[in-house]
């Protein structure tokens, strides 16, 4: 028999992590850089730019119904076959969008993908989990889910930049070529994981009678919706508000996502001290960012600041809303994890549609960012209604 050195199993399972990593890169931009390039799209389609929103949208609540069904079905069947399915689907998601000749052809496409990006995301969660000793699975995954913050900080500004100038299909066809490497990637380097044994579907589902995992779900949607109700509409805001031209929505895109990774950073470190007063430190800080902001709308370097700290202020929440969900729920459920997932992509989606309705309705490009205020605060209120009911739970206070 020969014993591999440790040396060489942490550099494999070093490669692995990194080419999820690269495949959650690659999706989150996908999912991000559409947002840039809104007016784009909307213009060679012949739609609105609150039609165009729903791609957004649309996305997002593909992710919501995809992400816990996935996790189920990766619990009973051999992971590594279903990881390399989900980003074969994601693929043909972004082929179907590059070649897309109408809206709801497109709206398609990104569909596919966001099933394709939630089986991967899911299920990678609990590959990269398995690929390392017990007491460093929080960094395996912090890891895989390190690609999609960075895709908000080069990934959907690179992506912008270049469908400006290259098209926004020239994008799609970018993405399922860097997706099919990544693909590759995953297949040479992460090692088969045997199907583990049966999880019985009611103790995944006994959590759900619990106030606490609904209130902690509602602060992930509100803290999500906040953020995406303004940020999905960022690109007619910076025009026709700020009056910045085009080639300034790239740098501000990149800022927001200079505050995402500080955020996600300093509130994973905070949570780790005390889960609800980093949900609510954040939670008011997000409220008070995003009134100021809707009022300043019209100064650029006020827009500026304000794109840091929503994206700093909303992504703080994640790291601490997980944590509590998954201490909710024992720290045994793989379905907490995916649910979490599921209520920040319905904030997404919720916030992008109402967002939307704003507009319709005649309120302007500053209308959504008010919007996403309110939402700030009822996320604070979710968090003051957990403060007031909750009981013991580790790593709270």
């Amino acid at each position: 028999m020969v014993t591999v050195p440790a040396t060489a199993r942490r550099s494999s399972m070093s490669v692995a992590l990194l080419a999820m990593a690269l495949s959650a890169f690659v999706m989150g931009t996908a999912e991000f850089v559409i947002t840039g390039l809104l007016p784009n799209v909307a213009g060679d389609l012949n739609l609105s730019i609150p039609t165009a929103g729903t791609l957004i949208s649309g996305y997002a609540l593909a992710v919501v119904i995809g992400g816990p069904a996935c996790t189920m079905a990766g619990a009973r069947v051999p992971r590594k076959p279903l990881l390399l399915a989900a980003m074969l689907l994601f693929v043909v998601g972004n082929l179907v969008s590059a070649v897309a000749p109408a809206y709801w052809v497109l709206m398609v496409g990104r569909v596919l993908a966001a099933f394709g990006q939630a089986s991967f995301l899911g299920i990678g969660t609990v590959v990269a989990a398995n690929l390392v000793a017990d007491h460093l699975r929080s960094r395996a995954i912090a890891m895989v889910f390190s690609g999609i913050t960075l895709a908000n900080v080069a990934g959907a500004p690179l992506g912008t930049l270049l469908g400006q100038n290259l098209g926004w299909r020239t994008i799609f066809w970018i993405i399922s070529l860097a997706a099919v490497i990544s693909l590759l990637g995953v297949a040479a380097s992460v090692p088969p994981q045997p199907s583990p044994g049966h999880i019985g579907f009611r103790a995944e589902l006994a959590m759900f009678g619990r106030k606490q995992v609904w209130l902690t779900l509602a602060i992930g949607m509100f803290a999500m919706g906040a953020v995406f109700a303004s940020f999905s509409y960022i690109a007619p805001l910076l025009t026709e508000v700020t009056e910045l031209s085009s080639a300034a929505i790239t740098p501000m895109l990149a800022l927001f996502g200079v505050g995402l990774v500080a955020g996600n950073l300093l509130g994973g470190w905070a949570a780790d001290r005390a889960q609800l007063p980093t949900l609510g430190g954040a939670l008011g800080l997000l409220t008070v960012v995003m009134l100021v902001f809707a009022a300043l709308s019209h100064q650029p370097v006020a827009v500026a600041i304000g794109l840091v700290l929503t994206g700093a202020a909303g992504f703080a929440v994640i790291p601490a809303f997980l944590a509590r969900l998954i201490n909710l729920a024992g720290g045994e459920s793989p379905l907490s994890a995916a649910t979490g997932g599921s209520a920040s992509n319905m904030g997404i989606a919720a916030g992008a549609y109402l967002g939307g309705l704003t507009i319709q309705a005649g309120f302007g490009y500053v209308a959504p960012t008010w919007l996403g205020a309110v939402l700030a605060a009822l996320g604070l209120g979710a968090v003051l209604a957990v403060v007031v009911s909750r009981t013991p739970v580790a790593n709270t206070v």
